[in-house]
Parts: C-alpha cells; structure tokens; sequence
C-alpha cells in the first residue's frame, strides 16, 4: 500500500470517526432535551392535578359543617315535634335546654390541616416545576448544547405556558416591591 493511500484511508477513517461523534453528540443532546421537555410538561399537569385535587377536597369538607348543621336542625325539629306536638314552638327551648346542639370544632380543625397540607404539597410541586425548567433552560444557553438545540429546533414547546401559579396580591407586591400584613378579619 502507497504513502498516499495510507494518508487517504488515514484522512478517511478521522473523518468517519469525527462524523460519528458529531452524530451521537446530536442523538445524545436531542434526547436529553426531549425528556427535558416531557418532564416539564409532566410536572406542569401534575401542579394542575395537585391543584385541583387540593381546592376540591377543601371545598367538599367545608360543606360538612352545613351539612351538620341542616342534619341537627331536622333532628330537632323531629324531636320537638314528636315530643311536644306539631306546633312544639313554645318548647324550642326547653328542648335545647334538655340538649345543647353543638358544632364540632374538630371538623374546622380538619379544614385547616387540608388547606396546611394542600398548600404545602402544591408548593413542593411548584418548587419542582422551576428547578425542571431551570435546568432545561441552562442546558439550552450551555455550550455546545445551545448550538446543537437551535439547530435542531429547540425548545418545541411554548416554555412561557409552563409557569407556576401565582395570586394577584403577589404579582402586585413583586411589581410594587412593597406589601401589608394579611389581614384575618374583616374590619379589624
């Protein structure tokens, strides 16, 4: 075999070589931002099934106390009656002086401990959400990536869509940079 064949075989197999790596390096990074962006979008439903999840279970157990409440009034409405007649108006309270109807506190103290928890769970989630973002985002402005990710189209999906959930009082703080004490009751 000639010098010059060497040279050519030799020039030939670094080329197919560098072409490889290149390919895998494209494969490579492709593959990692599209389960980048899988997770983002997963993490994002998953804040919305938290979300939900929370606001109804809050929403169902504050209705128990009404429950209770139109459970005890027929209740006692039955007993009076059946005690005292049809028109058993005049023994109202002697009925309630024979047994005192109470609301449990117990059950506005369940109330709390579900939005506590509701609300703890939602921020972790959140907290996830931006870390997953953040990443995806310093992997498409890091080199070589970001090179790679815009010639193959990257990001495919609207990343100003997948944003965390907010209230008007904390968009209005952030935009002012001042806020007040919450206020627990009305008028105070």
């Amino acid at each position: 075999m000639s010098n010059a064949m060497k040279v050519v075989l030799g020039l030939l197999v670094t080329f197919l070589l560098f072409f490889g790596v290149t390919v895998s390096s494209f494969i490579g990074i492709n593959n990692s931002l599209v389960s980048q962006e899988q997770g983002l979008e997963a993490q994002y439903k998953q804040n919305q099934n938290n979300y939900d999840n929370f606001t109804k279970k809050v929403l169902e157990i504050a209705q128990v106390p009404a429950m209770m409440r139109d459970d005890l009034e027929k209740v006692t409405k039955a007993a009076i009656s059946g005690r005292y007649g049809a028109d058993g108006s005049k023994a109202v309270f002697q009925m309630i002086k024979e047994q005192n109807p109470n609301v449990s506190p117990e059950l506005y103290t369940k109330i709390q401990q579900v939005i506590d928890a509701g609300r703890t769970s939602f921020e972790a989630e959140q907290k996830m959400l931006l870390d997953k973002k953040r990443l995806y985002l310093t992997d498409l402005k890091s080199f070589p990536t970001s090179l790679v990710a815009s010639f193959l189209g990257f990001p495919k999906i609207d990343l100003s869509k997948i944003d965390i959930v907010t209230s008007d009082r904390t968009n209005e703080a952030f935009k002012t940079k001042k806020d007040k004490p919450i206020n627990l009751r009305d008028g105070q």
